[in-house]
């Protein structure tokens, strides 16, 4: 049985997640209507709600939504920009609104909880299964949590970007959070914050509107009227996938037109402008007259076109100003939402059109109009093909020869933003800017009904020059203003406003001072102390930097910034950051005494084992064989191989890696060169650790304690606090105001970042590792291996489970016996984590280790109620809880006499973890407060959730139900002795009273 130590909320879910996939299959997840449930208080402000009947059912719409569905394409789009990496939140949908007046933040709780119960997109998951994504809706939860902060209006802005900017984890139905600022008795800001993946500009509509409704309900302040049902995303993705295959005539159409397309020719960036990786989007914007936009509105009416399509022909026109480009391509925004079936449905429904226009033969803007209107109706009339299924088949033709997209530039009108208005409040938009930007370069024209029109552009500065930006939305409203009363002119005739920059910086170019450009550009970056390029031979050039600080951009970065300013004859193969670079007595380079494993030659090397991983893994993920210089598109990759490349490497070298990191490197050589840059930094991490560093501020006889906030995490820390002891907390960023226990120091961090392991350990004087991912072996085993390369003093414990036994023979089992197959997945993984620990205790100053094999973990505790409702056990209590018969197998069968499962308190298994610290058993050692037949467990359910549930027993066993075996547990029987309170059926009591209101 899995023990319950998670490092977070999402990693505790991950075992419930599956269990529910099952029991959807089998027909039995369905839940009955609950109680009223009070929410949990907020991060500062109490806010206890009271969950409406609209909430207690597990789907609104058009029936069950459980099981594995299908994702979009729109959210397959999405979903494959998280696993790249690097989308950081470019794709978090921030919706604020200052609210004056009355503010009820109980009542919001609850209409928010009733939105997620009526639509189950914003409680769905996302997993994979064989290399393929899918989506999985989840209960809808006892409440959705409204975090309360008391701040001065001043401090708003940072607090709101900071907490839109936090990343979501897609694989815990968490794509909705909320956030309520209180500057006053009556002025608050409130901002909810989705995920893309689950929302859209529709969505967000629908969404103010039935928050409004909810929470005039949930106030009684006004009789509501019914909402109706709400259609579910689901059914669209279902919908989707299923017409998938009756895309191909469309498919044609559109590889037809785009075949032989070119991404705009953008200016680069100029090689010395100042290089900062991580830039935020950029928004210029220019007042239009007021004039302008009806003015427009009838230029397009006499030539039967929208407002959009006269915008969107502006555009066209500006980009062919900016670039020279007679035959370009934009980009806008399109829907799958047709008909009434789809009307107040909540989801991703997207789509990017591209649009392709000729622009030859200085035609007028009225032609120009003409054309534009015509690309973009016959562009809509195909909509419905996922943009993303035309870049497959266009393939490596779908990028430019220097890997850009063909989508860099799109246009749209921006009208009145959404705002939330509650009964009784007044409502004012609050924008919240995201740091990403999706496209290089878009183009709008904002009208927001309080305001002056505007002329804006939306750019990534790590790309596009600032300074070419400012002058391009300068000419963009020029030329707005001038056909909104001439559109007669020709594109030549158009306006400029301001300087003419177009020649100036279309190559990017820089004055030649008879060095390497990649030199030059390397070393106007202000992070950069020197740089040099090389090319040895007739190979590739390939550049050595030197940063100014140990803390700065990668090589990796430093070539992804090349790569945006320069010609991609000038982009080196690589950059190696060095200590200093060697030169001779007179100053200049000397190449011979550059490092020869970081060097020139190595990247494409057959002695390094790196270079043939990455041969062998773009081969199998590709096709054919690469050269160490044949570009990842080029081979015929696309976003889902970069993601498939990057895990096998990951897998196979044990070293970072993300898709996005594929796409940015492309060729076999430079990802070589970065994978080596990689090992270097990770073994100088080892290195540091040898000894490990002390803090200041942590105080001698620290513990760090990883899974702090969750089920045993949890304990440990309170028995911990309680002996007196320092404890270093080990909790994510927005899990970590859930500790506040005296004596208790908390560092930010999970699993998936080694680093941070790493650190956290060298901190500490004894390490308690409690927490898991439950699902995500290789994560788990990465973690362990960072936190033991990092272990240096003092004792090590982690908290396994009793499933590392895997299926024993004999109906008793003894600590430390071997395992039996079958052993799960879960429980390999355990195994594998036990042997790293014990393999290492006692060499390099390590102390003692211990592996305390937990069964499940019962006490009052939200993640351990959890474990109870949905866990191993979850089919007993909810038939109990819903009185449906419960299946038992009967004694005997199989030949076995008893079945039932091992059990611990977690404070008993908080006391013997302590116990450890001081006495560590050198090995395997069982804890467990007993031992439960699983008729005696469903007797204790129906009774404690006054259940008229009847028993049935079988000649079969449910899986689940499969479990027959006792574990001795001497070595650690003085701390788990039960103390008052923490039998079996006291414990129960706690759990089920908490969980018996919400199902």
């Amino acid at each position: 049985m899995p023990t319950d130590a998670d490092s977070a909320a999402h990693e505790d879910r991950q075992r419930l997640q599956r269990e529910l996939l099952r029991r959807a299959r089998a027909g039995t997840a369905r839940r009955t209507a609950a109680g009223p449930a009070t929410a949990p208080p907020p991060a500062t402000t109490p806010a206890p709600a009271t969950t409406p009947d609209a909430a207690t059912a597990d789907e609104a719409g058009s029936g069950p939504q459980t099981g594995r569905v299908p994702l979009s394409r729109a959210q397959r789009r999405m979903w494959l920009m998280e696993r790249l990496g690097g989308a950081g939140d470019s794709y978090h949908v921030p919706f604020a609104t200052r609210l004056r007046g009355p503010f009820d933040v109980a009542a919001l709780a609850t209409a928010l909880t009733s939105l997620v119960a009526r639509h189950s997109i914003l409680r769905t998951r996302y997993a994979e299964h064989e290399g393929e994504p899918y989506q999985e809706a989840l209960p809808t939860p006892r409440t959705v949590p409204v975090h309360v902060v008391d701040t001065d209006p001043a401090q708003a802005p940072a607090l709101l970007r900071r907490e839109s900017a936090r990343p979501f984890d897609l694989t815990a139905a968490d794509a909705v959070r909320a956030l309520v600022l209180r500057h006053g008795p009556e002025d608050h800001t409130l901002l909810l914050t989705f995920h893309h993946i689950a929302m859209d500009g529709a969505s967000l509509e629908t969404v103010a509107a039935e928050l409004a409704v909810l929470y005039a309900s949930a106030t009684g302040a006004a009789t509501a009227p019914a909402l109706a049902e709400a259609p579910q995303y689901a059914d669209h993705a279902r919908r989707e996938h299923d017409s998938l295959p009756g895309f191909d005539t469309e498919l044609k159409h559109w590889s037809d037109l785009l075949a032989d397309a070119a991404p705009p020719r953008l200016p680069r960036r100029a090689a010395d402008a100042p290089q900062t990786a991580g830039r935020p989007a950029a928004v210029h914007t220019v007042p239009l007259a007021p004039a302008v936009p009806d003015a427009l509105r009838a230029l397009g009416a006499q030539r039967h076109a929208t407002l959009f399509a006269v915008t969107l022909t502006a555009a066209f026109a500006a980009l062919h100003r900016l670039t020279g480009d007679e035959d370009l391509v934009i980009g806008v925004a399109g829907t799958h939402r047709s008909g009434t079936a789809m009307r107040g449905l909540v989801g991703l429904c997207v789509n990017t059109l591209p649009v392709r226009v000729d622009a030859s033969g200085a035609p007028t803007f009225a032609e120009l109009l003409r054309r534009v209107n015509e690309a973009l109706l016959e562009a809509q009339r195909h909509r419905h093909v996922p943009f993303d299924l035309v870049l497959e088949r266009l393939g490596a033709g779908a990028r430019g020869a220097d890997g850009t997209a063909l989508v860099r530039v799109t246009s749209d009108v921006l009208g009145e933003p959404t705002v939330l208005r509650l009964p009784g409040t007044s409502a004012e938009y609050v924008d919240v800017p995201s740091d990403g930007a999706k496209f290089t370069l878009s183009y709008g024209l904002a009208m927001d009904a309080a305001e002056q029109p505007r002329a804006l552009v939306q750019y990534d500065p790590n790309t596009f020059d600032d300074t070419v930006a400012e002058a391009a939305v300068r000419d963009y409203a020029a030329l707005l203003q001038a056909v909104a009363a001439d559109p007669g002119l020709a594109l030549g005739e158009l306006p400029l406003s301001g300087p003419e920059h177009a020649a100036a910086t279309r190559d990017g170019s820089a004055p030649d001072d008879g060095g390497h450009p990649a030199a030059q550009a390397l070393r106007a970056h202000p992070d950069v102390a020197d740089a040099e390029v090389v090319r040895p031979g007739q190979g590739p050039a390939v550049a050595y930097a030197v940063l100014r600080d140990s803390v700065g951009p990668s090589g990796h970065e430093l070539l992804g910034l090349l790569r945006r300013s320069l010609a991609p004859e000038d982009v080196p193969a690589a950059v190696t950051l060095l200590d200093a670079l060697p030169r001779t007595a007179a100053g200049p380079l000397d190449p011979a005494r550059l490092p020869g494993p970081s060097g020139p030659s190595a990247p494409s090397a057959p002695a390094d084992p790196r270079a043939a991983a990455v041969t062998e893994a773009f081969t199998a993920v590709l096709g054919p064989v690469p050269t160490p210089d044949d570009d990842f598109f080029a081979l015929g990759g696309h976003s889902l191989k970069a993601v498939q490349l990057a895990e096998r490497l990951r897998t196979d070298l044990g070293l970072p890696l993300t898709g996005l990191d594929v796409l940015q490197a492309r060729t076999p050589r430079a990802l070589t060169a970065l994978l080596g840059e990689r090992a270097a930094r990770q073994s100088a991490a080892k290195a540091v650790s040898r000894p490990a560093p002390r803090s200041r501020d942590v105080r001698p006889g620290t513990v760090l304690v990883t899974g702090a906030t969750g089920g045993v995490g949890a304990f440990v820390v309170r028995e911990l606090a309680a002996q007196g002891r320092p404890v270093l907390a080990l909790a994510r960023p927005e899990s970590a105001h859930l500790i506040a226990v005296e004596g208790v120091d908390v560092i930010e961090g999970d699993l998936s970042d080694p680093d941070g392991l790493r650190d956290a350990v060298a901190q500490a004087d004894a390490v308690v590792h409690a927490a898991c991912t439950f699902t995500r072996h290789d994560v788990d085993l990465a973690a362990m291996r960072a936190m033991v390369d990092a272990w240096r003093r003092g004792p090590f414990v982690f908290v396994s489970s009793v499933d590392a036994y895997g299926h024993p023979g004999t109906e008793r089992v003894a600590e430390e016996s071997a395992p039996h197959e079958p052993v799960s997945p879960y429980g390999r993984a355990k195994l594998d984590c036990e042997a790293m620990v014990l393999g290492a205790a006692g060499t390099g100053g390590r102390g003692g280790a211990s592996a305390v094999r937990s069964p499940i973990v019962w006490g009052a505790h939200d993640r351990l109620r959890e474990q109870l409702r949905w866990g191993a056990i979850g089919t007993l209590y909810q038939a109990a809880r819903e009185g449906r018969p419960i299946e038992l197998p009967r004694p005997g069968t199989g030949g076995h006499a008893w079945y039932g499962a091992a059990w611990v308190h977690a404070a008993a298994l908080a006391r013997a973890v302590a116990e450890c610290l001081d006495r560590p058993v050198h090995g395997v050692a069982n804890a467990c407060s007993g031992h439960v037949s699983w008729r005696d467990l469903a007797q204790d359910l129906t009774e404690l959730l006054g259940s008229e549930a009847e028993f049935r027993e079988t000649a079969t066993v449910p899986r689940d139900l499969d479990h027959r075996w006792h574990y001795d547990s001497s070595r650690l029987a003085r701390p788990l002795r039960p103390r008052p309170g923490e039998d079996r059926r006291t414990v129960l009591a706690e759990m089920t009273a908490a969980t018996a209101t919400t199902g």
